[in-house]
């Protein structure tokens, strides 16, 4: 069983134009207990949505776990963990913060609800309203 998530990432630092390129990464430097505990959940083939944060606030691509999670090697204290993703494809439309608000069918996604977390597993009945929302 496939299951989906939301992963964060500031353009700045890691933006969806530098995860095309690379193809294939370590998804590093989450340091929230609750975001590690859903990288800790992923399994291999898992989709998720690569959102990019802080100045865009958008959807803008999707990427594949490639690889379950494993100690994080930026981290010194030993706490944190990284998975493997892969990308998979990039959304025929951005899905902004916004638009992800006014959907009362999205009142209660974790990106609105808990706007720091890093990590977040979506239903997959909130997944698949975004696409739909990707591609009209």
């Amino acid at each position: 069983m496939i299951n989906y998530w939301l992963i964060k990432s500031e353009p700045s630092n890691w933006s969806w134009q530098d995860q095309v390129k690379e193809v294939e990464t370590m998804w590093d430097g989450v340091r929230n207990y609750q975001a590690r505990n859903n990288l800790m959940k992923m399994k291999k083939k898992d989709l998720c949505f690569f959102y990019h944060s802080v100045s865009e606030k958008k959807i803008v691509g999707i990427v594949e776990v490639s690889k379950e999670y494993y100690p994080d090697p930026t981290d010194q204290t030993g706490k944190f963990v990284v998975t493997d993703v892969k990308t998979s494809k990039k959304l025929k439309k951005p899905v902004t913060l916004e638009q992800i608000k006014n959907n009362p069918k999205l009142s209660n996604i974790a990106l609105i609800k808990q706007s720091r977390l890093s990590v977040m597993q979506l239903k997959k009945t909130e997944w698949n309203e975004i696409i739909k929302i990707s591609k009209e």
